[in-house]
């Protein structure tokens, strides 16, 4: 497991004692991936677009019949080679490297993700429901850092930023 938060690497060492952690840095990358026989890529940066950690000369230089999953396709992947697929034609071959990207993942156990996502947002909907949206985000800031656009202001930076648009602080439209 590659991260670049050595408290999260430090908890997967003590949790899983047979697993290999190795902080993020494009060197580092470039040997595990070389060597690797799966890569899942599972970048993230809530608003904005993946970054292209995985470049095409990386996938060139892996292991003919090896394989990529790129979870990070709905925020645009996060290799280079990457473009987004369907559960009906989920593959494509690339340098003799496989790739899977497909969007959308969840989908494919839908019952099961319907009933994870009701699940964890429950609870601020109930929230919303007893007290109005504006007085629930007032008062929980989990709930406002949701909130990515009210009355035509980008309330998210990172969403903003990726628009080349004006940002304004959430608290300040409520």
């Amino acid at each position: 497991v590659s991260d670049i938060n050595l408290n999260r690497l430090k908890e997967l060492e003590d949790s899983y004692p047979f697993l290999r952690t190795v902080y993020s840095m494009q060197h580092s990358l470039e040997k595990e991936i070389e060597k690797a026989d799966l890569v899942v890529g599972a970048v993230l940066i809530p608003g904005a677009s993946a970054p292209k950690l995985i470049t095409r000369d990386m996938i060139k230089k892996m292991q003919k019949g090896s394989v990529i999953v790129d979870i990070a396709i709905d925020q645009g992947g996060c290799a280079e080679t990457s473009k987004a697929t369907s559960h009906s034609d989920p593959t494509y071959e690339i340098d003799g490297v496989t790739h899977y990207c497909v969007t959308n993942m969840p989908s494919a156990v839908a019952r099961t993700a319907a009933q994870a996502l009701t699940n964890a947002i429950l609870p601020y909907a109930l929230k919303i429901a007893d007290k109005g949206y504006k007085n629930a985000m007032k008062e929980d800031s989990h709930l406002r850092n949701g909130l990515n656009v009210h009355l035509g202001k980008i309330t998210n930076e990172m969403v903003a930023k990726s628009q080349g648009a004006n940002y304004k602080e959430a608290k300040k439209v409520l």
